[in-house]
């Protein structure tokens, strides 16, 4: 495929909790002038928060860090928002097999200045020709690969960003353009709408019950049929929410799906 004239350079982000590693990384890409480093994280959270607010056309992420590992950043970005990755790991041989497998590019720590050159060389090929899609496709069977459950939610709260693992999330509901996160013991408030908290958390076993609630299928104590044809769900804690018809069949897929998930962990 031919390539297309660069109009500006490639917006770059480079994610690592050690320093040195993003010393090295950030001076190496100093010398390409066609990659500009837009931003610098040493943790997962930050890193979710700069890719939505920066849009970068690539992205070296690290694999093993503290709180959100590289795959778990992954997973909280919408797939079609995903730049180009590139791995950054040192994880050994046998592991990154399965990268390669997914023709991403990676870079084994610690790395040389001739291997960074031969990955940005690829790169650089890669988003001239316009494969990103591609990867992003790739990217999204290696993360399938690795298991489709959500561990935990990524949120803003007044200028915090929050980490909530989803075990601790009972219930959400929509409250005006805002959506109020029910944990064991307290709530919190975020600029998320509840379509979108509900479409990231199907991956977490989570379920929506009507237009105004999604609910954790782990906290269904019990569901009972109503005489207009919607049905009373119960939660652990006591709160009591309206099924809507509309939802009825995936509240009974949700409370199936668990049954099975038991049954295969005893």
């Amino acid at each position: 495929m031919k390539g297309v004239t660069i109009t500006r350079p490639w917006r770059t982000i480079v994610v690592d909790d050690e320093p040195l590693a993003r010393q090295t990384l950030r001076l190496l890409i100093a010398h390409e002038q066609d990659f500009t480093l837009v931003a610098e994280c040493g943790h997962g959270t930050d890193a979710i928060d700069a890719v939505r607010r920066e849009h970068p056309d690539v992205l070296f992420l690290d694999v093993q860090m503290p709180e959100l590992d590289g795959f778990e950043v992954l997973r909280h970005l919408a797939p079609l928002t995903v730049p180009a990755v590139i791995f950054v790991t040192a994880f050994d041989h046998y592991a990154l097999r399965a990268f390669e497998q997914h023709a991403l590019d990676y870079l084994l720590k610690p790395f040389s200045d001739e291997r960074f050159a031969d990955v940005i060389g690829l790169t650089r090929d890669r988003l001239r020709e316009r494969t990103v899609a591609a990867m992003a496709g790739r990217l999204a069977d290696l993360l399938s690969a690795r298991g489709p459950e959500l561990r935990q939610l990524v949120v803003r709260d007044a200028g915090r960003t929050l980490v909530l693992p989803c075990n601790d999330i009972v219930w959400i509901e929509a409250e005006d353009y805002c959506a109020r996160i029910h944990l064991r013991g307290r709530t919190v408030l975020v600029r998320d709408s509840l379509r979108a908290l509900a479409n990231e958390l199907e991956r977490g076993g989570f379920v929506r019950v009507h237009r105004s609630a999604i609910v954790n299928a782990t906290c269904i104590r019990e569901v009972m049929p109503l005489a207009s044809g919607d049905q009373r769900l119960t939660l652990d804690e006591g709160t009591v929410l309206k099924v809507s018809r509309t939802h009825r069949a995936d509240v009974i897929k949700a409370l199936e799906n668990r049954i099975v998930f038991k049954s295969g962990a005893g």
